[in-house]
């Protein structure tokens, strides 16, 4: 009795997943080696979960942490086994001092925009 076939996943439904267009997803294949789906004979290509899993990293790295996409690759390639699957995460160090919460950029650009209007104001006001 042989092992049941792994699944594969369609691109629409990798795409769907990870929150990217197709294209995206071809482009990092090129790009990325570990990233080889098979295609059935007309063409249509099929991830398995490990590769999945793979993109899913890529897109951390590249959208998330600001990689770019040779430093994605050197990422990544540290972070793969022998065998092209991501390795086990290491648990994060536990910090025993909070850390400071920053405000995502647009929330920034726009106090920073109140201020400079509440300036302007006082500026006004006081060369009346």
């Amino acid at each position: 009795m042989s092992a049941p076939a792994e699944k594969r996943f369609k691109i629409g439904e990798v795409c769907r997943m990870a929150g990217v267009q197709p294209y995206v997803l071809r482009y990092w294949e090129t790009e990325f080696p570990p990233l080889a789906p098979g295609k059935t004979g007309g063409g249509q290509r099929l991830y398995t979960q490990g590769e999945i899993d793979v993109i899913l990293r890529i897109k951390e790295l590249l959208y998330d942490e600001g990689f770019t996409i040779a430093g994605a690759k050197k990422k990544l390639e540290a972070e793969l086994d022998e065998n092209g699957a991501l390795r086990a995460a290491e648990p994060e160090p536990v910090e025993t001092t909070p850390k400071k919460k920053s405000r995502p950029a647009s929330q920034s650009t726009a106090a920073l925009g109140k201020i400079r209007r509440e300036l302007e104001e006082i500026l006004e006001m006081l060369s009346r």
